[in-house]
């Protein structure tokens, strides 16, 4: 073989395994909209918040986690997984140590510098913040496409948004319900019309009473719930049992709600967390409000 032919045929033999390499390339955007770049799919997955850990095995690729934080505790096999801290604080170190090729990082926990301390140690750091049902059906597919799990991923996501639609469907053009929603006591916060909550309290043909305040969890006062006098209230607390203070309520016979007995709880995890479980919440809150039209 010439010398003038051998490079040739050399460049010719390279190209099919760079355009495939090219082909490999995962290239997925962020909820802050920064790109991620990742050669191939991940195979060693951080999660830094439990409601992104929860998605991540939704997406299929829970078998993929190295380490998680706190309150992890779904699906069951989520709690064996080696914790880096909480939400919003956690071991840098041990981050290191487990050698992930993708951190998932909730934009609501630990804030900017904890994400800059991150990427300073030249890690690749996906953003998360679903904060619509849409959202939460967008992160199951990038998470899939992150981590090679996509058709999973696609078939979680497209459920979730079906049974979703169908829930307004069924819902929607029904007569409007005021609805208080409680997730604290003292002092007492709510949630105001951007919130994740107040998007199914919609869907399920409600109206959020304090849907037009600034805060996205605005902290509020008896009297101004006294004043807007909901329909029904509907209570979330710390655990899966009725949060005691929901019956502080009955103590205002002068309230529509108390008055007719129409004062409901939902378990936190189906109703707090952006996961795929938000479905059964808002089931639950869909049936509440019908409830109150009879």
């Amino acid at each position: 073989m010439s010398d003038l032919i051998r490079p040739v045929l050399f460049i010719l033999l390279a190209i099919p395994a760079l355009l495939a390499t090219a082909r490999a390339e995962i290239v997925v955007t962020d909820d802050t909209g920064e790109t991620i770049h990742l050669s191939v799919p991940a195979s060693r997955i951080i999660s830094l918040a439990p409601n992104l850990t929860e998605l991540l095995f939704a997406a299929g690729a829970g078998d993929k986690i190295v380490g998680t934080v706190q309150y992890s505790d779904y699906p069951e096999t989520a709690k064996s997984i080696q914790r880096v801290g909480d939400a919003y604080q956690f071991d840098i170190e041990a981050i290191v140590r487990l050698k992930p090729d993708l951190i998932v990082y909730w934009q609501s926990g630990a804030g900017e510098p904890a994400f800059r301390k991150l990427k300073d140690l030249g890690l690749v750091v996906y953003r998360a913040e679903p904060d619509t049902v849409e959202k939460i059906g967008t992160s199951l597919i990038r998470f899939g496409q992150l981590s090679g799990t996509e058709q999973t991923a696609e078939a979680a996501s497209k459920q979730l948004l079906e049974q979703m639609q169908q829930l307004q469907n069924t819902y929607s053009g029904k007569p409007a319900i005021r609805v208080f929603y409680q997730f604290w006591n003292q002092p007492i916060y709510t949630v105001n019309g951007k919130h994740l909550i107040s998007h199914i309290i919609e869907l399920c043909g409600g109206q959020n009473i304090f849907a037009e305040l600034s805060p996205l969890t605005p902290q509020i006062s008896p009297e101004a719930v006294l004043q807007a006098n909901p329909d029904i209230i509907i209570a979330s607390g710390e655990s899966n049992t009725p949060p005691r203070w929901m019956d502080d309520w009955k103590k205002w016979p002068q309230l529509t709600a108390s008055r007719n007995n129409r004062i409901y709880s939902i378990p936190p995890d189906f109703i707090q967390r952006q996961t795929p479980r938000i479905i059964q919440g808002a089931r639950m809150v869909c049936d509440f409000i019908d409830r109150t039209r009879h």
